[in-house]
């Protein structure tokens, strides 16, 4: 592997670089986007409940902030029950647009790794074929060691540019459709709770 990386140049550390950085993102957002996690099961039912019971304390509604992203949610209106249902709304919307801002994080940075991993292996190219017109001697003789080299460091670069910027990419998209899966869901569990709370479900 070492000496893959040395044919390659110095152009294939700016991949490199870029490819620890991806799979870093793509651990960290598949341990913070489990949906057990983004929206507990029966979380909506055992707030109704408590909602239902007078059992919503100050201390109730901050470990339900704590609980999930959707305890978020839900616990912002409750902090607004007695309020009217746009004020009610207004704060649940307020909270799932910093909810769903929290969930987007570092998503842009996957997708511009995606974007700029095949410049940078068409950098690495460019420069490969700087050192291939460099192993012309003025005489018309080739030196073969840095023709060598500079088709190595083109064809290395461009593979492994490919190779960083393809799982980014998938992962991007998918990440991104889960984010926004997961949005529309606690939408719906949002709304089902404001039309409890004021009465036009049961």
């Amino acid at each position: 592997m070492g000496s893959i990386f040395l044919a390659a140049g110095w152009p294939i550390w700016f991949l490199l670089i870029a490819s620890i950085i991806a799979l870093a993102l793509i651990i960290e957002r598949a341990i913070v986007l489990r949906r057990s996690k983004i929206i507990p099961p029966n979380l909506l039912d055992e707030v109704v409940g408590l909602y239902r019971s007078r059992k919503v304390t100050p201390e109730v509604l901050t470990r339900l902030e704590n609980n999930s992203p959707l305890g978020r949610i839900l616990a912002a209106g409750l902090r607004n029950e007695k309020a009217s249902r746009e004020v009610m709304k207004e704060s649940i919307e307020e909270a799932g647009r910093a909810v769903t801002h929290e969930l987007e994080r570092f998503l842009n940075h996957l997708g511009t790794i995606s974007t700029a991993a095949p410049l940078l292996g068409l950098f690495g190219t460019v420069i490969g074929m700087i050192e291939i017109f460099g192993a012309q001697a003025p005489s018309g003789s080739t030196n073969p060691a840095q023709l060598a080299h500079g088709i190595s460091i083109s064809l290395y670069n461009t593979a492994f540019g490919l190779v960083v910027a393809i799982p980014s990419l998938i992962f991007y998209r998918q990440y991104r459709g889960q984010v926004d899966s997961l949005v529309v869901e606690m939408e719906q569990q949002a709304v089902k709770f404001v039309d409890i709370v004021h009465g036009e479900r049961t």
